[in-house]
């Protein structure tokens, strides 16, 4: 089956998740990722050995890729990096601040060598400012952005259980280097694409940036309530917690009519409006409460269901991986590692066109050799 990067060489100088992520992507669409490692490892080799003894983070990033072992300091070694980068269609590093440059292979230098070439850099923070060689790791970036200011309860603020600054800069990358195939499709040329893991969760955190810079104040940390809508969020059941929201007023009436059985709430002057309801909001959990407490989690999720209220239940990474939509929707694809197959997940796009490739996570310097056959001086 045809796939739409076929023919598309990418040269991937990354580590950790950034860069890898938005590769894996590339990879999964059809492109050959050339991964260039030092003798170690990208260091998210390292990060855990949950996978049969492969990180669970190299296993979700890499798969599709060709591992080359190179030390960049050798002019052998960054010799062939030049030819390959000569024949490349895209560049995608997240090196430290200026490693490349320093190697001497600057965007300038390497769109010398391939006007065609997509120079791709993902950074902490950006080029220039007093933060451009700043170490950025996911949490610092989270603290920078404001997300813990948002996230948490109102006396503890919290992370996101994930690399979220990340995965939103490899995103951002994914897209750009796609954008950036198109444009050179009408132009004949490359470009050279700056991603910054703080700009790109700027994206994420606008609305709340936007609400503070114009209102006087943000969001406060409301745990897992929803700081501007209410009723949204955990409520007590016999058995555990059930998620619920309710996003418009005809949905409110619903609610206090069909799920609570007391229609009278829904006028209360107390709770006229979403934002009376977020003001008066332990009032309304009260009730709502009251309600609940007789109810399971599967009652609740039932009346829920009956009255066309959004919910949903609480569930553990063990709980996601066994999901029933999952199962129903077919959503795993068993792939090659060199501890044996692995199951894993599809990528979220469908399409009727075509199947992503999904391709095998390789070993340290798989494709040393093939790499140096093929590109050797």
């Amino acid at each position: 089956m045809s796939q739409p990067l076929d023919g598309i060489t990418v040269v991937a100088l990354e580590q950790a998740v950034a860069a890898p992520f938005a590769t894996r992507q590339l990879a999964d669409l059809g492109a050959r990722v050339i991964k260039i490692e030092r003798d170690s490892g990208d260091f998210a080799r390292g990060y855990d050995a949950s996978v049969k003894g492969m990180a669970s983070y190299f296993v979700w990033l890499n798969r599709g890729k060709e591992s080359v072992v190179m030390d960049l300091k050798q002019p052998d070694d960054f010799a062939m990096l030049k030819r390959i980068v000569a024949e490349a269609d895209v560049l995608v590093q997240n090196l430290a601040p200026g490693a490349l440059d320093r190697l001497g292979l600057t965007a300038k230098i390497a769109h010398e060598l391939n006007p065609r070439l997509i120079y791709v850099s993902i950074s902490g923070y950006g080029e220039g400012g007093d933060y451009e060689k700043k170490k950025a790791y996911d949490l610092l970036v989270q603290c920078e952005s404001g997300l813990l200011s948002v996230t948490g309860t109102e006396d503890v603020p919290a992370k996101a259980g994930i690399s979220i600054a990340d995965i939103s800069a490899g995103m951002y990358a994914f897209s750009g280097v796609l954008t950036a195939l198109i444009q050179r499709g009408k132009t004949g040329l490359g470009d050279n694409l700056e991603v910054s893991m703080l700009e790109a969760m700027g994206e994420w955190m606008s609305q709340p940036t936007y609400l503070a810079k114009y209102s006087g104040s943000g969001p406060g940390r409301t745990g897992a309530q929803h700081a501007t809508i209410a009723p949204y969020g955990p409520f007590a059941v016999l058995d555990g917690s059930v998620f619920l929201a309710v996003q418009n007023e005809r949905e409110w009436k619903r609610f206090c009519g069909l799920v609570l059985g007391r229609p009278e709430v829904a006028t209360d002057p107390r709770f006229l409006s979403n934002t009376l309801r977020v003001e008066n909001r332990a009032e309304l959990h009260s009730i709502i409460e009251g309600v609940f407490a007789r109810f399971t989690l599967s009652e609740s999720i039932d009346v829920l269901e009956d009255a066309q209220i959004a919910s949903a239940q609480l569930r553990t990474m063990s709980d996601f991986a066994e999901h029933p939509q999952l199962k129903a929707r077919n959503r795993w694809r068993d792939i090659d590692s060199p501890v044996g197959t692995l199951s894993v997940l599809l990528p979220p796009v469908t399409s009727t066109n075509m199947e992503p490739v999904m391709g095998a996570v390789p070993s340290i310097g798989q494709h040393t050799e093939s790499i140096r056959r093929e590109f050797d001086l």
